[in-house]
């Protein structure tokens, strides 16, 4: 093999780490539940991150410190800021070239059905990996939510904003998203991403805090206002309702 045939080599090595890594989780969550496998994982990933940057760092001959790649450490703010919205912007094509890889071998209502699948798993696990970051309680209520929210991987490629916050509910709306927006760019209609709204937010709420109820407000093909794309009502349903 030539040195481009070996790069190429090694990145499929990387992706195969990746699935493999995903098949681990979905088995111990299959077996033992998803706040359980959650708990399972970070031993599992704290150890293995540990194991890969060691070595990694060894064979390309970069300094760490804390766990970290000193040379990410020594960038600016700025620079740490834009790297953190790359990867996040990086996760939403990824989740674009899925939805057009099936919906173009499959058709349109195959990708749907997939998409709100994959939400209904990768929401409340998001969910759980805030928890975890956060340390938020077990009934987190809307103030745990609303922190929660921030922390989205959709809250740093998108604006948002929130509400009429109360102690019990909090409206919250995606005032600028970048699936949306492209689309208005190039002439197309909203994507309908209602039914995947639906999975997604309310099990990412439920999962903050299973108390935590979710309506819509509006989520296309809804019709909606210039300023927001689709709007969400958290409530909390008090344990004695």
């Amino acid at each position: 093999m030539n040195k481009k045939e070996k790069l190429g080599l090694i990145f499929d090595f990387m992706q195969r780490t990746m699935v493999h890594y995903a098949m681990w989780y979905q088995e111990v969550k299959e077996n033992f539940g998803t706040e359980r496998a959650a708990e399972i994982m970070e031993g599992a990933w704290q150890k293995s991150y540990s194991i890969q940057m060691k070595r990694l760092s060894k064979v390309l001959g970069f300094a760490l410190e804390d766990g970290f790649p000193k040379a990410l450490l020594e960038l600016d703010d700025e620079k740490i800021d834009e790297l953190q919205e790359a990867v996040a912007v990086n996760w939403l094509a990824n989740d674009g070239v899925w939805f057009q890889a099936v919906e173009f071998s499959e058709g349109m209502k195959p990708a749907k059905k997939c998409n709100d699948a994959a939400w209904s798993k990768f929401s409340p696990y998001e969910a759980l990996r805030i928890k975890k970051i956060l340390n938020l309680p077990e009934k987190a209520g809307i103030s745990g939510l609303k922190q929660a929210m921030e922390f989205r991987l959709y809250g740093t490629v998108n604006t948002q904003s929130f509400a009429n916050e109360t102690e019990t509910s909090i409206d919250f709306y995606m005032n600028e998203c970048r699936v949306q927006s492209a689309r208005k760019r190039k002439g197309l209609n909203d994507y309908p991403c209602k039914s995947g709204g639906i999975i997604e937010y309310s099990t990412f709420a439920k999962t903050i805090d299973s108390r935590i109820k979710t309506t819509v407000i509006g989520c296309p093909p809804d019709v909606h206002p210039e300023d927001w794309y689709c709007g969400w009502r958290f409530y909390l349903m008090m344990d004695d309702e």
